[in-house]
């Protein structure tokens, strides 16, 4: 086994991360990888393995990783993940945690290599089949991904489990055994072990016909991206949300193509066509008042004034309340949502008296009378007036003194928050959306 294949896919000053398990794959393309660094000793290479913790032997699979590098003067990181597997079963769940650590263990320019090869290709498509999947589903690996700006490569996706077993055997490699392998509970195992070597003892070139199945669906998929790109961006606003009422006079077929692409730039599963007529009458269909909400996984699709809203899912923060007893430090926030800083502002909100305490709530009801508008407005049509959509309503910051609202950062001050002399302040909230928004 040559290491062309390596040539024709990593530029000379590459900067790479390996997804190093210590099973053989992974083993034999760290040693590969190894073998090409060699004559391009400008690239930089390290390795990560993630420690799942479903093993007893973990420990000393995360000691060999390390001893092997080692051996081969290579750096090498543990990551230790813990594994939800009520949402997504233990599979599911093991691989979105991996991925997430390595993910978030890389740096900006590197970029991540794993070990599939040409008989994982095959798997990865009969699981499709059986899940029903589509184009894009049965598309299976791609050799090259770029999500999120990361370059994710897959160098191996060509060559069988057999010749990674003989150029391991030819190298005199060591590479552990997961228990875990050989549990046929698990679909990928018994495909492996019950249904591959019957259809490859039938067929001997199975793999590189599914191979070459799975490469047509991808061209198929790269063609109806391109072809409806253009579209896809003239009704996706600047925040990802997407204008949805041109989608009901189309045909389902095409209205279902440009709802998959846009849920894919979310980073989001695929839904399947059920999931995807659900969405449509349960969200896009629903009567205009109704603020409907469908769960996708970790995710839910909202909708909000002809828009849908493809959003993580958050515990919700209507009963929080944190104390800001010393304005002269910021405040972080929960759940990602920044900070609240302090500054002086003459016309902004007064101080509070001695026996009024200051605190952040996530939570209005009732009327507010705003600073320089008469009467009162009840907070839910004040809401509206600003265009927050539902669901943010209660990831806003609103300042208190005592039992009395007083601000919203960068949105209203109420007339029992006012400023009455010089002696003002003001509340900045800065995050990742709205840094340096001030009331």
């Amino acid at each position: 086994m040559s290491l062309s294949h390596l040539a024709s896919l990593l530029p000379a000053d590459a900067a790479l991360v390996v997804a190093f398990s210590g099973g053989l794959d992974s083993t034999v393309l760290l040693h590969q990888l190894v073998s090409w660094r060699q004559t391009h000793p400008q690239a930089r290479l390290r390795a990560l393995h993630v420690h799942h913790g479903l093993s007893p032997n973990a420990d000393s699979w995360a000691a060999h990783c390390i001893a092997i590098c080692e051996a081969w003067q290579l750096g090498c990181e543990v990551l230790r993940v813990l594994v939800d597997a009520r949402e997504q079963g233990i599979e599911g769940a093991a691989r979105a945690a991996r991925y997430q650590a390595l993910t978030a263990a890389m740096q900006p320019d590197e970029w991540l290599l794993t070990a599939q090869h040409l008989d994982d290709q095959c798997e990865t498509l009969l699981l499709a089949l059986k899940r029903g999947s589509g184009p894009a589903g049965l598309a299976a690996m791609p050799v090259r991904r770029v999500r999120d700006g990361r370059v994710l490569l897959r160098p191996l996706l060509d060559q069988s489990r057999q010749q990674l077993e003989a150029y391991a055997q030819q190298h005199q490699l060591r590479w552990i055994e997961d228990e875990s392998n050989q549990d046929a509970r698990y679909d990928r195992n018994f495909l492996r072990q019950r249904l591959l070597p019957t259809l490859q003892a039938r067929w001997p070139h199975f793999a590189e016909a599914c191979a070459r199945s799975a490469a047509l669906c991808g061209e198929q998929e790269q063609l109806l991206d391109e072809l409806l790109a253009e579209q896809l961006a003239g009704l996706t606003h600047p925040d990802g949300s997407l204008h949805f009422p041109p989608l009901l006079q189309m045909s389902e077929t095409r209205a279902n193509a440009l709802l998959r692409r846009w849920i894919a730039r979310q980073g989001a599963v695929m839904p399947s066509r059920a999931a995807l007529a659900r969405l449509r009458q349960e969200v896009m269909l629903s009567r205009e008042d109704a603020q409907p909400c469908l769960r996708f996984g970790d995710a839910e699709a909202r909708r909000y004034r002809e828009r849908l809203y493809w959003l993580p899912r958050c515990a919700s923060l209507r009963e929080l309340e944190l104390p800001w007893r010393d304005r002269r430090e910021p405040l972080l926030l929960p759940q990602q949502l920044g900070v609240l800083c302090a500054q002086s502002a003459p016309s902004a909100l007064r101080q509070p008296e001695a026996d009024e305490h200051v605190s952040v709530r996530f939570h209005a009801q009732g009327y507010v009378h705003l600073v320089g508008r008469s009467g009162g407005r009840e907070i839910k049509k004040l809401w509206q007036e600003l265009a927050i959509p539902p669901w943010q309503r209660e990831r806003i910051p609103l300042i208190y003194y005592n039992q009395t609202l007083v601000c919203a950062p960068g949105l209203f001050v109420t007339r029992e928050g006012a400023a009455v002399d010089e002696n003002g302040w003001q509340a900045i909230w800065q995050n990742n959306n709205n840094a340096g928004e001030q009331k």
